[in-house]
């Protein structure tokens, strides 16, 4: 097993991360006709593959996107088989009115949040990892 599975140290030791580029999400039907290193997640739907990328790429690439987002990287090395931490800080987040859009990485998890709230997110999370201190 790789990574962290104590809750409490999970969330103490989080140190989210703000990102400085908007994200977006983008639907399109057939991946070949982009470069997909440029491309932060892809998954894949029934209604086509949906990608999350920078809003600057989405621009170059003239992809239609409806939302801006930032992305917050939890920096703690998280294991896959942790529990309660998507829990403990999404609930935090939307005791604040705060939409997380999550995405676990094999180290890292990841929290799209509206562009909009993105200062305000890190100050919950921040907040959350003190009180877990």
């Amino acid at each position: 097993m790789f990574g962290e599975t104590n809750l409490q140290l999970l969330i103490k030791n989080m140190r989210p991360l703000l990102q400085p580029q908007s994200y977006v999400f983008v639907s399109v039907s057939n991946v070949e006709a982009f470069d997909m290193d440029k491309v932060f997640a892809r998954i894949n739907e029934p209604e086509g593959a949906t990608l999350i990328l920078t809003k600057q790429q989405a621009v170059e690439w003239q992809l239609e996107y409806v939302s801006e987002f930032s992305l917050i990287t939890l920096r703690i090395h998280s294991s896959l088989d942790a529990v309660g931490l998507t829990a403990a800080f999404s609930s935090a987040l939307a005791k604040h009115g705060i939409s997380a859009n999550v995405i676990a990485g094999f180290y890292h998890d990841h929290v799209l949040v509206a562009k909009q709230d993105a200062n305000k997110a890190i100050d919950v999370l921040e907040t959350l990892a003190q009180q877990a201190g």
